[in-house]
């Protein structure tokens, strides 16, 4: 008797061989930026403009290794008054085992990004508090919804690209 099924895969409940993997190797700034242009005094709560990007790419070594980045953007004002701008550019190299072809992009472009979002919140937290603020606490974020919203507007940019042709 084996332990696979007819179509050679492991029957319910038995772990794959080479079952996937995700290695955090590092992680690091690769930018830091945080701009005080003015520091009035605040009565009101600021309105705070955050933005954030994911990005990943193949390191030059290979192995299956990955530079994965994410990028936050904050900026604070009342009224007209920009009162602080911080940009934080926090990435990792990360290395992928035995995922499917298939799952790699979900794979850097969501649970990489999920590793990495804690820390990147922390200095984005403490440089705006060594600035004159408040912590800035980032809520948690959806990196699934995220990619998704990216991956529809790739797909609704390239079917505009090709609605001329024919």
């Amino acid at each position: 008797m084996t332990d696979t099924s007819a179509a050679g895969n492991p029957t319910p409940g038995q772990q794959p061989a080479n079952p996937p993997s995700l290695r955090v190797l590092g992680q690091y700034v690769k930018d830091l930026s945080f701009e005080n242009p003015g520091h009035p005094p605040v009565q009101t709560q600021p309105n705070i403009d955050l933005g954030i990007d994911v990005g990943a790419s193949p390191h030059a070594d290979g192995n299956g290794l990955f530079e994965v980045s994410l990028k936050l953007s904050a900026k604070a004002s009342a009224g007209d008054t920009v009162l602080f701008i911080s940009e934080l550019d926090y990435a990792g190299l990360f290395q992928l085992q035995n995922v499917p072809e298939g799952q790699v992009e979900a794979m850097l472009l969501i649970e990489c990004p999920r590793l990495l979002f804690p820390f990147a919140r922390r200095i984005i937290a403490e440089i705006t508090r060594e600035g004159g603020f408040p912590p800035l606490l980032i809520d948690p974020v959806d990196f699934v919804a995220l990619y998704q919203s990216q991956y529809r507007r790739a797909a609704e940019r390239a079917q505009n690209g090709n609605g001329g042709a024919s």
